[in-house]
């Protein structure tokens, strides 16, 4: 009897230039293997016209089922047409798929994410001057983190305690154009920013840099997403007040589940739907967590993203949190 056919995975990545999708691609390919499926994967480097020809290239290597983390959530409409036509599923990965009939969804609850890095800021600082510094424009999480930061914005700005005075969104969220925008914030306010809700921890690593050419890092709260190595450390340093801490474990088991099922015409339970502007996509929703100095070790630590010496590598010895 032959052996079943090995299923196929074909994985597409948006870039691998950000720290966290190195970790996304390895749990991925980690899990689908385990489950006895092979993955094939391809990074665009943020080019559009490039994710595209890779995915067409995946789908004619005859994969079962495509994962995409696309650069625009619009442009990449076309990939699922076209995967369709060869009767290939697709999930979107972290980022929706805009006006296709697309197959699964799975992402952390981004307006919780936005809404977590707001209140951390707020925790700080409760009034003044408030800067966003948002994600990319092409990325529909941008938005989503944004609405979420607003509802937790919202009645400070009603009641005048808080007026948001320069808000830009970062393309490709790239750490020197957030910082650039930092920068002309300052300039703009003399310097008078009371906070900063930046959309992820590279755009706020920018901010911090900006910040630190006017003496005022760790002086105003800044938020961020993803738990960089970068942001872990700032943040018990004193520098970052939050980063919103996504399991990529979790995610990217997930998604590899998810996969293999897809793949051989199983079901995919999922907790929500999310409509992309064609249809009401079935959503997988994972829980985001916040991160601060004070839960650094028993969050990130514990969960073996990083080691301690990793995160506190510039603390001094002393004062590093027992391990437990």
């Amino acid at each position: 009897m032959a052996a079943p056919k090995k299923i196929r995975i074909g994985f597409s990545l948006a870039t691998l230039q950000e720290e966290r999708w190195g970790k996304d691609r390895d749990f991925f390919r980690a899990e689908a293997e385990r489950l006895g499926a092979e993955v094939l994967v391809q990074a665009a480097n943020n080019d559009d016209a490039l994710q595209i020809s890779q995915c067409e290239n995946l789908l004619s290597q005859g994969i079962d089922v495509l994962v995409i983390v696309c650069h625009d959530g619009e442009a990449a409409a076309a990939i699922v047409e076209s995967a369709h036509k060869s009767k290939v599923p697709v999930i979107a990965y972290d980022r929706l798929i805009k006006n296709c009939d697309l197959d699964l969804y799975i992402s952390f609850d981004n307006e919780r994410v936005g809404y977590l890095q707001a209140m951390g800021v707020l925790s700080k600082v409760s009034e003044g001057n408030f800067v966003y510094i948002g994600g990319s424009p092409t990325d529909n999480n941008a938005y989503l983190v944004k609405n979420g930061a607003m509802k937790a914005l919202q009645p400070y700005i009603d009641q005048g305690k808080i007026k948001i005075v320069y808000d830009q969104f970062t393309p490709n969220w790239d750490p020197a154009i957030a910082q650039a925008n930092m920068e002309n914030a300052l300039t703009m306010l003399n310097n008078k920013v009371d906070a900063v809700v930046a959309a992820n921890d590279g755009t706020a690593g920018g901010v911090i840099q900006a910040l630190a050419d006017q003496k005022l890092a760790g002086k105003v709260p800044v938020s961020g997403q993803d738990a960089d190595l970068a942001a872990c450390q700032r943040i018990v340093e004193g520098t970052q007040t939050v980063t919103v801490y996504k399991p990529i474990k979790a995610i990217a088991t997930a998604a590899a589940q998810a996969a293999v099922k897809l793949a051989k015409g199983e079901k995919v339970e999922a907790n929500l739907t999310v409509n992309n502007g064609k249809v009401d996509v079935p959503y997988i929703a994972l829980d985001p967590i916040p991160v601060y100095k004070e839960n650094m070790y028993d969050v990130i630590i514990k969960d073996g993203f990083y080691t301690i010496e990793q995160v506190y590598r510039n603390v001094p010895k002393d004062q590093w949190p027992k391990e437990k």
